[in-house]
């Protein structure tokens, strides 16, 4: 399965810098999203390091190398930042979280620290497949918070994992079948804070990933984008080319004569 990407990223309405980054290595079947961490400094810094380090990955012939193989990458980013940390004074260090998918045929996995996120929209039905590392959703976890009252919670921006932080970088990795026609979206949580499943649900069914990405994009910004915004979509591109075929033989078939309009 050969899977089209199309990525985009936005500063949003109220933030100088964008310290978002994004990566496509559709070539290998790696994607990825990293989400500076703004409370800190140089949050542009970190999130280049990630995606610098998940653009010297090679191709690897087996799923399981391949994700092994972005694991320690990410790892190396780690490090490379925790090297870099002395430059910086107290603990405000350059930090950043990270989505990565990666598919390989039928194979995928995500792999993951902090709260971006990567959703499946498969069969009309959004599921998130990364559960995110902060504190609200440890309070959610523990029965204490309900989980519609997370994105208003004073500590909803804190997150409890992340790369460059700590020394010892806890990954989460959750393996899955992929399956024709599915759809993927990576995001930073400028766009999940704004956009709500449901409604990335109902923009995802389009089964378009330039207007995908155009509209959720375009939600985030006329609610205030207090956050960057960056977001993948990813789509079967067999079932894309087919889908383009297909239109383009109902517009050959389309007759309109000067006068008349069609429906």
């Amino acid at each position: 399965m050969m899977f089209k990407s199309s990525a985009i990223t936005h500063v949003g309405m109220v933030r100088e810098l964008n310290e978002d980054a994004f990566l496509e290595r559709s070539d290998i079947g790696v994607w990825a999203v990293a989400d500076g961490m703004g409370g800190h400094v140089a949050g542009d810094v970190a999130s280049k390091a990630v995606t610098d380090a998940i653009k010297k990955l090679q191709a690897e012939p087996e799923f399981t190398e391949l994700v092994a193989a972005t694991k320690h990458c990410l790892q190396a980013a780690n490090q490379q930042l925790r090297e870099q940390a002395s430059n910086y004074e107290g603990d405000r260090v350059p930090g950043s979280t990270v989505a990565a998918l990666v598919i390989n045929g039928r194979q995928g996995a995500v792999v993951w620290a902090g709260d971006s996120r990567i959703y499946r929209h498969a069969n009309q039905q959004l599921v998130q497949l990364t559960r995110d590392h902060s504190h609200v959703q440890e309070l959610v976890d523990q029965g204490l918070l309900k989980p519609e009252d997370a994105e208003s919670h004073p500590m909803a921006n804190v997150i409890t994992r992340a790369i460059g932080i700590f020394d010892e970088l806890d990954l989460s990795v959750q393996l899955f079948d992929v399956n024709t026609g599915d759809q993927f979206l990576l995001c930073s949580d400028g766009l999940s804070r704004m956009v709500s499943d449901p409604e990335i649900e109902t923009i995802m069914a389009n089964k378009n990933p330039k207007d995908t990405i155009q509209s959720l994009l375009h939600t985030a910004l006329v609610r205030g984008a207090p956050d960057n915004v960056t977001l993948i979509c990813l789509h079967d591109g067999d079932i894309k080319a087919a889908e383009d075929k297909e239109n383009e033989e109902n517009d050959e078939s389309t007759i309109v004569f000067p006068g008349f309009s069609p429906n």
